[in-house]
Order: C-alpha cells, then sequence, then structure tokens
C-alpha cells in the first residue's frame, strides 16, 4: 500500500474511532435527551447522529459503486442509539475496508454519485476527503449538544499521536496494522 493510500486508511480507522467514541457517550443518554431539541443544524443529536450515518451510506455506495444513489435517503431515523451505533460500526467498517484496499489508481478515478439535478461524477479521493469532512463537522455539532444536555463531551482528537493516544484508539491502530 503506498503511503498516500495508508493515510486515507488511517482517517478512516480515525474516523471509526471518532464515531464509536461519541456514540459511547450518546449511548449512555435518556431517549428523550438524545432527540430532545438543541441548538444545531438537525435540531437534535439522534437526528444529526442519524444524518452521519445517512451520508456515508451515500457515499459509500458511491465508492462502492452500489448503484442505489438517493434511494439510500429512503429510510426513517433509527431511534434507538444502540441500533444506531450497530449500523454505524457496520458502514465505518467498510469504509475502513474500502481504504485499505485503495491504489493510486483507484483514488484518482471518478465515480458517479447521483444527484437531484442528475448524475455527477467526484474523484475518489477528494469524495473520501469530503465524507471525513462531513463527519467531523456533524460530530462537533454532537460534542457541542452534549455539552448543552449537560454530559461532558468525549475527547475526539486523542487518536494520531503516540503521545497521548488513548487506549480504545489504539485498537483501531492495530486492526489495520496488525
Amino acid at each position: 500500500m503506498s503511503d498516500a493510500c495508508a493515510y486515507f486508511t488511517k482517517m478512516a480507522q480515525n474516523n471509526a474511532w471518532a464515531n464509536d467514541t461519541l456514540f459511547r457517550a450518546v449511548c449512555a443518554m435518556a431517549e428523550a435527551e438524545v432527540w430532545a431539541t438543541r441548538p444545531g443544524y438537525f435540531g437534535s443529536i439522534g437526528a444529526t447522529l442519524n444524518h452521519v450515518y445517512e451520508i456515508d451510506l451515500y457515499y459509500l455506495d458511491a465508492l462502492e459503486r452500489g448503484g442505489q444513489g438517493l434511494s439510500v435517503y429512503d429510510r426513517e431515523d433509527v431511534r434507538h442509539m444502540g441500533e444506531l451505533r450497530a449500523l454505524q460500526t457496520t458502514a465505518d467498517t467498510r469504509f475502513i475496508a474500502f481504504c485499505q484496499a485503495l491504489d493510486a489508481e483507484t483514488l484518482a478515478a471518478r465515480v458517479q454519485t447521483e444527484r437531484k439535478d442528475g448524475m455527477t461524477q467526484e474523484r475518489v479521493d477528494w469524495l473520501i476527503l469530503h465524507l471525513i469532512q462531513h463527519d467531523v463537522h456533524h460530530r462537533g455539532q454532537v460534542h457541542a449538544m452534549l455539552s448543552h444536555a449537560g454530559v461532558k463531551p468525549p475527547q475526539l482528537d486523542d487518536f494520531y499521536l503516540d503521545f497521548g493516544r488513548v487506549p480504545t484508539a489504539q485498537g483501531y491502530w492495530e486492526t489495520a496494522d496488525g
């Protein structure tokens, strides 16, 4: 695997770890608190995490050339956070596997994304970066909503450096490196 492809794998692993870390905090909350109205674009922790999952499905489908396109949005929000956490973990595992299989040719390739006004072509590398940035953006919103709910938000930036890497992050490193 090239260095560039290894970087994408590390970003996917970090993404999975951060999602799981955030879900650990959210799953400890009462359901009413998860769905309570909070400041943020989607208005609740539950709705925001459902959005993250749904967009991950959309872009994973494009990356894997699954052909589902916009039909991934034909779903109801998952109300139980333990169930959503399991679904997100499955999506994150798919994303890591996709990144582990990357090569330079695939990174530069273009994949179709179905939009409301038609099909577009996106470079794989830029689409991966967009997916990760999208997740970081909305996890930040959930982080703020946790504070609003009186829950101490988990630390989500202790993944990459040897100094200070939290034990829960280590397992995500070992799955790909070991």
